[in-house]
């Protein structure tokens, strides 16, 4: 584009390049992937599910309750709208970037969806399941004993349906773990995707100073063990600070939970270095 428009006059570069520049970073935001980002709480932004992807986000949360048979997104009630729903805030336009429906914001694939279920845990569950089911073409399942990778993989935290999930031999859901269990529950990732607990629980360091070698030392062994059985790690309600996501990375927590979508995409951007490896 850029060759083309400097055989324009002068006063239509003036008008054009502003506009170049544009386009380019656009398609540039559909052309990374921050394997290190955690959008939390993503529909608490202006433009749900697109702000994530067009900053390279593709682990993505939504919380949910069932209400009147509908799958509602909100993290409380009675603060929510009816047609917020899961469906059409994020399957609908996912299915439609992957369908070739919709080329804008679209990610690289593949994509995590963490649902936080807020209401009852088995019962939003199954209704979860049907709406799962209408996508099961791109959504990764668990099927004749065997992890099915797609584009989109669903893991469930919040009330978790724990029994009704495990006893099931194919579907098309997975589990966030807690982290301080993962000692005593070492299912691997037919059950399990992630393991996940409040950052408080292990670490009281806020970025000031060194992080205390005690507290490394516990993260790390968590991390650990978590990897050992193939599970993403993620500390939630952690300090937004470039500090914490620096230790973090470097202890090797996969996945760093920010409601400061561009803050942590420029930390990252800054620091290519991805230390988390989970095979």
């Amino acid at each position: 584009m850029m060759p083309e428009a400097k055989h324009c006059p002068t006063h239509l570069k003036l008008f054009l390049f502003p506009l170049l520049i544009l386009i380019s970073c656009k398609a540039y935001s559909q052309e990374f992937s921050l394997l290190n980002a955690f959008a939390h709480n993503d529909y608490w932004h202006k433009r749900p599910l697109y702000d994530a992807l067009d900053n390279g986000y593709t682990h993505i949360e939504a919380d949910i309750y069932l209400r009147g048979g509908k799958l509602v997104v909100a993290h409380m009630l009675p603060i929510f709208k009816k047609q917020k729903t899961l469906e059409r805030l994020y399957f609908e336009p996912l299915a439609d970037c992957i369908n070739g429906k919709n080329q804008i914001s679209c990610p690289a694939y593949p994509v995590m969806l963490m649902i936080d279920i807020k209401s009852d845990a088995n019962r939003t569950y199954e209704a979860l399941e049907v709406l799962l089911e209408k996508y099961k073409s791109i959504i990764s399942g668990y099927e004749s004993g065997q992890f099915i990778q797609r584009q989109i993989t669903v893991v469930l935290t919040g009330h978790k349906p724990y029994e009704l999930l495990k006893g099931q031999q194919s579907r098309l859901a997975f589990i966030d773990e807690d982290l301080m269990h993962v000692q005593q529950d070492t299912l691997a990732k037919n059950v399990y995707q992630t393991a996940s607990c409040k950052y408080s629980r292990i670490l009281k360091w806020t970025g000031n100073g060194a992080m205390p070698l005690v507290e490394r030392n516990r993260l790390c062994a968590f991390v650990i063990i978590a990897h050992r059985f193939g599970k993403k790690v993620r500390l939630w309600a952690s300090p937004e600070n470039a500090n914490v996501w620096k230790e973090l990375l470097s202890c090797g927590v996969d996945l760093i939970n920010t409601d400061k979508l561009v803050v942590l995409r420029d930390f990252l951007l800054s620091n290519p270095q991805n230390y988390a490896k989970v095979e």
